[in-house]
C-alpha cells in the first residue's frame, strides 16, 4: 500500500511535459501545493487513506492515525458517504459545518475535498434570522397601529411577543390611579387581561419596578427565575425557566413593561434575543402610549364638544320649540353653527324666552371655540341688557377685545319670544349681518322678517333694526343659518338651495307642527346636497300652539343633533 503522506512521482510522460498541462511543476512544488491547500483526503478503491494534508487533520483530528475512512477518524456521516459512493456530502465535525466533494483519481483513488462552510453557514442564518425579525416587525407595526384602543394595543403586544420570542408574554401596564393591569398570552392561546392582584407587588419581579419607571433591563443571566412570584406566570405555565424584562417606551413616560417567559427545558434567552426584545418593546410602547393619548384625547373632546353643540331644547310653556343641527365635518361633531335658548324677564316683569341663532366664520373646532365664547358671553349679558341692539354692541365690543391673530366675525339673529295667551306669541327680531328669519302664516303665506344689521366682530360700532310680529296659532317663525341657502347641488351639482327654494319648501308646510317643518326643511336640504360638501346647518323653528284653546307646549320641545 502506497503510504498516506506520499505523493507519487510524476510518469516520465509527465516530467517530459506531454500531453499534461503544467509538466514543468515538479513533484516537490506539488506536494508543497497540496499540503498548504484546501483539505483533502485520498483514498484507495479498499477505503485505505493513502493521502491527508494538514487542513483535513485539522477538521478530523482522529483521522491522523487512522488508516481508513471510517468512523472514528472520520465522522459517520462521511464514512457512509464515501461506502454508497455518493458524491456530495455534509455534516457536523465537532463545533464545525463541513461539506464534502468526492473526486474520482486514476488508478481507483478517490480524493475527498472537504470545506469549512462554518462561518457561511452561519451568515446565511443570522441573514435569515434578520429577515425573519424584519418581517415580524413590520408585521407586528401593522397589527399594532391598527387599533388606537389601549386594551386592543396591550393584547396585541403580549399576543405577538409570545408567539415569536418566548413561551409566553405578560404586559405590566398603569391603568390610572396607581392601578396596573397584567395582559398575559401563551404562544397559539388569546392573551386575556386582568387587573394585578390587591396583594401583589412589582417589586416581587426582578427588575419590573426598574422597567415600568423606564430604566434599562437588566441582562436576563443576572436574574434567577426562583424569585419570579405566581401571579406573574399565566394559569398552567409550568416551571419557569428564564425571563426577561424590558421597558415598553412611551411619549415622554414609560408605557409598561413587558416581560418574556420560557419555560424550563426552552433555551435560554441569548443576547441577541434579548436586544430584539428591546426593538419590538420600542414598537409596542409608542403604540400604546399613542392609544393612551388618543384615549384622554377623545375624552377631553367629548367634555368640550358636550358644552360646545347646541343644547337639547326643554319644553316651554306657551311655545313649540325645535331645533335641528349639522356641522360640516360630522367626524368633529362641532363647527360654527350654534343655537340657544334661554328663559328670561324682559322689562316690566314679561316672561318670555330668548333664542338666538348663529354663525361664526369658518368650520371646525377655531370656529367652535369662538361660537362657546359667543353663547357663553350672550348668556352672561342678556342678565343685565335686554334691548337687542345695546346687547349686539356689548358683544361687538367684547369681541373686538378679545380678538388676536385668529380673527372671525359672528352673524346671528336674536327672538324674544312671548306667549301672549290663547296660544299667541309675540316676537321680537334682531338680524346682525344674518339672513332674516322666515314666518310661516296660517294661510301658507311665507313672509321675510323686515330686519337688518352689522356684523359682529367687524367693526367697531354695529347697528341694527328690530322687527316685530304676531305668532297666531299654528303659525311658524324658522331661524336658518346659510348652510341651508347656500347648499350646493341640484342637477348641475352646483346651484344653491336659495331662499326662494327654501321660502317655497316652507309654504308646503303650512299648519305642520314645528318639528315636522324642521325635519321637512332638513331633508329637502340634505336631498339637494346629495353627496356634496356642506357649510354647517343650524336650524331653529318658534312655533304658536296649534289650537286658541292651548297654553302649553303642544310638541316635545327637543332640539336634535345630526352628524
Amino acid at each position: 500500500m502506497t503510504s498516506p503522506h506520499r505523493i507519487p512521482e510524476p510518469s516520465p510522460g509527465q516530467a517530459a511535459g506531454r500531453h499534461v498541462p503544467g509538466a514543468a511543476v515538479g513533484a516537490s512544488a506539488l506536494r508543497a501545493l497540496v499540503e498548504d491547500g484546501p483539505a483533502l483526503v485520498v483514498c484507495d478503491a479498499e477505503g485505505g487513506v493513502v493521502f491527508r494534508n494538514s487542513a483535513a487533520e485539522t477538521l478530523f483530528p482522529l483521522l491522523r492515525d487512522a488508516r481508513r475512512l471510517a468512523f472514528p477518524g472520520v465522522p459517520q456521516w462521511l464514512s457512509e458517504a464515501h461506502a454508497r459512493g455518493a458524491a456530495t456530502a455534509e455534516g457536523p465535525a465537532g463545533d464545525r459545518e463541513v461539506t464534502a466533494t468526492r473526486s474520482p483519481l486514476p488508478d481507483g483513488l478517490t480524493a475527498w475535498r472537504l470545506a469549512d462552510v462554518t462561518e457561511e453557514r452561519t451568515a446565511c442564518r443570522r441573514l435569515a434570522d434578520e429577515r425573519g425579525r424584519t418581517r415580524f416587525l413590520a408585521l407586528a407595526s401593522a397589527r399594532l397601529l391598527a387599533s388606537l384602543n389601549r386594551s386592543k394595543c396591550l393584547q396585541t403586544t403580549a399576543e405577538l411577543a409570545a408567539g415569536q420570542l418566548a413561551d409566553a408574554a405578560v404586559v405590566v401596564a398603569p391603568a390610572g390611579r396607581r392601578r396596573m393591569t397584567l395582559t398575559g398570552a401563551v404562544a397559539g392561546d388569546a392573551p386575556r387581561e386582568k387587573p394585578l392582584p390587591a396583594a401583589a407587588d412589582v417589586e416581587e419581579v426582578p427588575g419590573l419596578a426598574e422597567a415600568l419607571a423606564g430604566f434599562p433591563p437588566v441582562p436576563s443571566r443576572w436574574v434567577d427565575p426562583a424569585l419570579a412570584p405566581q401571579w406573574l406566570l399565566p394559569p398552567g405555565f409550568g416551571e419557569l425557566g428564564s425571563l426577561v424584562v424590558t421597558p415598553l417606551p412611551g411619549n415622554g413616560v414609560p408605557a409598561g413593561a413587558l416581560v418574556l417567559l420560557r419555560r424550563a427545558g426552552s433555551p435560554v434567552f441569548t443576547e441577541d434575543e434579548e436586544v430584539f426584545a428591546r426593538v419590538f418593546a420600542a414598537r409596542a410602547g409608542a403604540a400604546i402610549s399613542a392609544a393612551v393619548l388618543y384615549a384622554d384625547k377623545n375624552d377631553t373632546t367629548e367634555i368640550l364638544q358636550r358644552d360646545l353643540l347646541p343644547p337639547p331644547l326643554a319644553p316651554v310653556e306657551g311655545l313649540d320649540l325645535e331645533g335641528a343641527y349639522r356641522p360640516a365635518r360630522a367626524v368633529e361633531r362641532i363647527g360654527g353653527d350654534f343655537y340657544d335658548v334661554h328663559p328670561c324677564t324682559f322689562g316690566e316683569g314679561e316672561e318670555g324666552t330668548f333664542v338666538v341663532l348663529g354663525d361664526v366664520c369658518g368650520k371646525g373646532p377655531g370656529a367652535a371655540v369662538l361660537t362657546g365664547r359667543i353663547r357663553n358671553t350672550l348668556t352672561a349679558l342678556r342678565q343685565v341688557e335686554s334691548r337687542h341692539d345695546r346687547l349686539l354692541r356689548l358683544l361687538n365690543d367684547t369681541l373686538l377685545r378679545r380678538q388676536g391673530a385668529d380673527a372671525r366675525f359672528a352673524t346671528m339673529v336674536l327672538a324674544d319670544a312671548t306667549p301672549l295667551g290663547h296660544g299667541r306669541v309675540g316676537l321680537r327680531l334682531t338680524s346682525a349681518g344674518h339672513p332674516a328669519p322666515l314666518i310661516l302664516r296660517g294661510d301658507g303665506r311665507v313672509e321675510e322678517a323686515e330686519t337688518r344689521g352689522t356684523l359682529i366682530g367687524v367693526v367697531p360700532s354695529v347697528t341694527s333694526t328690530t322687527w316685530e310680529t304676531v305668532l297666531e296659532p299654528g303659525e311658524t317663525c324658522l331661524l336658518f343659518s346659510d348652510g341651508v341657502t347656500e347648499a350646493r347641488g341640484g342637477a348641475s351639482g352646483n346651484e344653491m338651495f336659495g331662499t326662494q327654494r327654501l321660502s317655497g319648501a316652507l309654504a308646503e308646510c303650512a299648519r305642520m307642527p314645528v318639528r315636522a317643518v324642521v325635519e321637512r326643511v332638513e331633508m329637502l336640504t340634505a336631498q339637494w346636497l346629495g353627496g356634496n360638501e356642506h357649510d354647517d346647518i343650524a336650524l331653529l323653528a318658534v312655533g304658536a300652539p296649534r289650537g286658541s284653546h292651548l297654553t302649553a307646549v303642544d310638541g316635545t320641545g327637543r332640539g336634535r343633533y345630526t352628524g
